[in-house]
């Protein structure tokens, strides 16, 4: 195991309290939108807060189950316990869980559509179950059992584990073993998911943009504008997070570079934290009815003035 330098353990401790700082408020909003949707069960009955609440609790598993671990790390700049058994267990919830997010993100991209341009095929119970159900399942049930193939039940003498560095070196097996499976595993379930992120929701603006040229409704515009609008507002999370993550790992696969290896390691692998971290305050954002109830439970919205006129005070030099 190698020993960290000053300037490693210096930036570790950066990292650890700038995530626990983001960590304790976020996991505290991530607790009142569940609130929220537990006391409005009518909010939940709409399909396309189906899939947001779904994508809630992966990030929220991220942010309570997985970020400590990663936050216990930077605190002591090692892994503990040093074992082959914690090392497995971390990176399957990791890996499982991030591609879960970005997947459900990407099927929610592409549900948007048909939420916004098409919703009376939803009607239909059997189109319902098959184009909203069914890929929501995939979109957790996949990871989960790809991951606890690869992980936990691919063969591992725990040879590769490095404990000096954050999720011990991303040292699995089957990552060390067989590059074309790593490589295949990396574009399927990393890059792809991104690339259709983008696309789809580049392509749902154009295209609600067109329909509004092409109809004129100004209320369904606004309704169009406000579920486009709420896409596009957590869809930037993923943007911010595993762009420049995909640009790297593409410029790495084409030509190797320490330099490029460095920055993905130290600098740019955490940004996928921020998905976890900010997805409760950007939801808060951009669903009104959640504002709503928020500013109601605290007391935040204006009380109405009591205005003084004239007449009143009047009435009152006069007594």
């Amino acid at each position: 195991m190698n020993i960290p330098d000053d300037s490693q353990i210096v930036l570790h401790r950066v990292k650890f309290y700038l995530l626990l700082f983001l960590q304790i408020p976020s996991i505290l909003l991530y607790l009142l939108i569940f609130t929220f949707f537990i006391t409005h069960r009518l909010q939940l009955k709409i399909l396309k807060n189906q899939g947001l609440v779904l994508l809630l609790l992966v990030n929220f598993l991220v942010a309570s189950c997985v970020l400590p671990m990663t936050i216990h790390f930077y605190h002591l700049s090692r892994v503990s316990p040093a074992s082959a058994a914690y090392c497995t267990f971390w990176t399957f919830f990791e890996y499982t869980l991030n591609v879960s997010s970005e997947i459900l993100m990407a099927i929610i991209s592409v549900q948007r559509h048909i939420f916004i341009l098409n919703g009376n095929l939803l009607h239909i119970r059997i189109k319902r179950i098959l184009y909203h159900y069914v890929p929501l399942l995939f979109g957790v049930a996949y990871p989960t059992i790809l991951y606890f193939s690869l992980v936990v039940i691919y063969y591992c003498d725990g040879i590769y584990w490095d404990f000096s560095l954050v999720l011990c070196g991303y040292a699995n097996c089957y990552l060390k073993n067989d590059s074309m499976l790593a490589t295949f595993d990396w574009a399927l379930h990393n890059g792809i998911p991104i690339v259709i992120i983008i696309l789809a929701n580049l392509v749902l603006i154009i295209r609600v943009i067109h329909q509004k040229r092409r109809l004129q409704q100004v209320i369904t515009w606004r309704k169009q504008r406000r579920m486009t609008l709420q896409l596009f507002s957590i869809a930037s999370l993923y943007f911010i997070a595993w762009v420049p993550i995909t640009v790297i790992a593409v410029i790495e696969h084409i030509h190797a570079s320490e330099l490029a290896a460095e920055i993905q390691s130290k600098y740019v692998v955490d940004l996928l934290y921020l998905v976890c971290l900010l997805m409760p305050l950007v939801c808060i954002g951009v669903i009104p009815e959640l504002r709503k109830w928020i500013k109601k439970l605290f007391k935040l919205q204006r009380p109405p003035h009591n205005i003084v006129g004239p007449s009143h005070i009047a009435n009152n030099v006069r007594k």
